[in-house]
């Protein structure tokens, strides 16, 4: 059985991320390793905030803190909310720990040693108004291509396409916002990818038919287009530094490595920070450095981080002439968007992640998020859908399936589990239906179909409410005890087996209906198909409680609330 190394796209220190970065990364991968987990899998899912990079050193600055300071407390202050959305990280670390500096130092000297990193002289922007190159992060202006008049000198958010600074319209200092620039000449190291071009090809080639068409068809967008040799080093005062045992002018100069060259990186840096923090853990090497037959390496990601994972981060481990693991499945998801337009925390439009756990509680929106995941097209939240989904599948199917059997045997038959008749053809045809439920659901999850998935999960609810309407144990009860005893028990059951199978979407309110009941040697990990056609994990006699609501239903003076709260259109 393969181990299962799973990767999630780094969220920028700069701020709480919203909702859309949520859905786009870090929750899906966190839904899948719990599943493989509960399946029996070892599995390993490693994330980090991403430190480096102009606006980290803006931020800083604008709150007046050292860079190092605020990098710390942004880590502290994402890692709780990301703790209390339940992802279960086995490491969470930061890309400017000691261990993502050697590592990348590492990955640096092999390139240049292979042939792959050059020293060139470029013309990059300066500021005299600042007194300092400009990284390019520190340039905003107009887009050359789409004319989104916000871009910045790295690459325009609102088109997606890699810039130079030099290629912007009206360039101004991201610093003062001075316009008086000047292009003066440098050094900086180049990447040099246009001589990997053909082993990228070959490698995206051999690997593109495990990934989603979004992530393929982006990856060959930019193969296509041609590989450019890209300069890996920027002026700033906070990153990785350029080794002065190979590059001493440069190290002299204080010159960094750029973000997008440590990063991705740094995913074998955190594994390194898990492996050092505690010696119980596997050797992190086990996890990165030639082990591609052992280790199945998934990685989770938005769409605008596409090319870096599926080109540029491999074109760096090809050149490196190492036996670095290398991604097998790419899972990218178009874009969240809020009422069709995006996130905006300048003008107090969307919903952000710490915002959304005060609202209510985190498996809500997990069952939300990952039920409507943008993954064949962008997808719009708006209150109305939230609102609607959330009483229909959870307060309605789910929740309301457990409050009303548990209360209404502990009401006729007392706090155990009742005995009842034997099985008939109804309970027969249930466990059928369970059964193939069960497997389509196992199918979409293992293909990393989230929505099917969800639709999967939500018609396993559905049968258990369909078999209570067809018994009626409130209509049997008058006529035949034992019969209704049979219901109940067959749907306690099912409520056992929905606390098991949906632990990964909703993992709170799944331990609260296990917890239910009071199972002893209560370990399954999982359900068989057996198991989902004899439903008998609770016998009878199992002394059980009534959970408490586990999703209140939202009402229209709830939704009116949200949208006057966070806006109900976009701009």
């Amino acid at each position: 059985m393969a181990r299962h190394l799973i990767t999630s796209a780094l969220p920028y220190i700069n701020g709480i991320k919203h909702l859309g970065n949520m859905v786009g990364s870090m929750l899906p991968a966190d839904v899948y390793s719990r599943y493989l987990r509960q399946r029996g899998h070892d599995v390993l899912y490693i994330c980090a905030t991403d430190e480096h990079g102009t606006p980290a050193e803006l931020a800083a600055k604008e709150l007046g803190l050292p860079v190092d300071e605020f990098c710390a407390q942004a880590h502290d202050a994402q890692k709780a909310v990301y703790d209390g959305f339940a992802l279960a990280f086995d490491y969470f670390g930061r890309s400017s720990s000691e261990q993502n500096v050697e590592i990348t130092q590492h990955f640096a000297r092999k390139l240049k040693e292979n042939g792959f990193i050059e020293e060139r002289a470029i013309r990059q922007v300066y500021s005299p108004t600042d007194g300092r190159f400009l990284p390019d992060r520190y340039v905003e202006g107009t887009c050359p291509h789409c004319g989104y008049d916000k871009a910045r000198g790295d690459q325009c958010e609102n088109c997606t396409r890699v810039l130079d600074p030099t290629d912007l319209i009206e360039p101004r200092s991201a610093i003062s916002g001075s316009t008086d620039l000047e292009v003066r000449e440098t050094k900086h190291l180049f990447l040099l990818q246009s001589k990997l071009q053909h082993e990228v090809e070959a490698w995206v080639a051999a690997h593109e038919h495990q990934w989603p068409q979004l992530a393929s068809s982006i990856a060959r967008k930019w193969l296509t287009e041609g590989l450019h040799d890209r300069a890996i080093t920027r002026d700033l005062d906070w990153g990785v530094p350029v080794p002065a045992d190979t590059w001493p002018e440069l190290a002299a100069e204080g010159k960094v490595f750029y973000v997008w060259f440590d990063a991705p990186i740094e995913y074998i840096g955190a594994t390194k920070e898990w492996s050092d923090r505690d010696p119980e853990n596997r050797d992190w090497k086990s996890w990165w450095f030639d082990v591609d037959t052992d280790v199945r390496y998934t990685e989770f990601m938005a769409k605008d981080n596409v090319p870096f994972h599926t080109v540029m981060f491999p074109a760096t481990e090809l050149g490196v002439r190492e036996p670095w693991k290398k991604v097998d499945v790419v899972k990218a998801f178009n874009w969240l968007t809020y009422y069709g337009g995006k996130f905006s925390t300048s003008q107090k439009r969307g919903v952000f992640t710490d915002q959304a756990l005060e609202v209510l509680p985190a498996d809500y929106w997990r069952y939300f998020l990952i039920a409507n995941a943008p993954e064949s097209d962008d997808s719009s939240f708006t209150w109305e859908h939230f609102t609607a989904t959330v009483n229909k599948d959870l307060a309605d199917t789910l929740g309301n399936f457990v409050n009303r059997v548990l209360s209404f045997s502990r009401k006729r038959f007392g706090d155990d589990v009742p005995a009842g008749a034997v099985a008939g053809e109804a309970e027969a045809k249930l466990g059928e239906e369970i059964a193939r439920l069960l497997a389509e659901y196992e199918e979409h999850m293992e293909a990393l179909q989230f929505r099917k998935a969800a639709a999967a999960l939500r018609a396993l609810w559905s049968a258990g409410n369909s078999y209570l309407e067809e018994k009626a144990p409130w209509l049997e009860i008058k006529t035949d005890q034992e019969a209704a005893a049979l219901t109940l028990r067959t749907a306690m059951n099912l409520i056992h087996l929905y606390a098991v199978v949906s632990e990964p979407f909703i993992p709170t309110s799944a331990a609260a209906m296990r917890s239910a009941f009071a199972l002893k040697d209560d370990t399954a990990t999982w359900v068989t198909a057996e198991q989902a056609r004899s439903l008998d994990a609770v016998p009878a006699g199992t002394p059980f409680t009534v959970p408490p609501v586990l999703f209140a239903k939202l009402t229209e003076d709830d939704l009116e609330a949200y949208k006057e709260r966070f806006g109900g259109e976009a701009a």
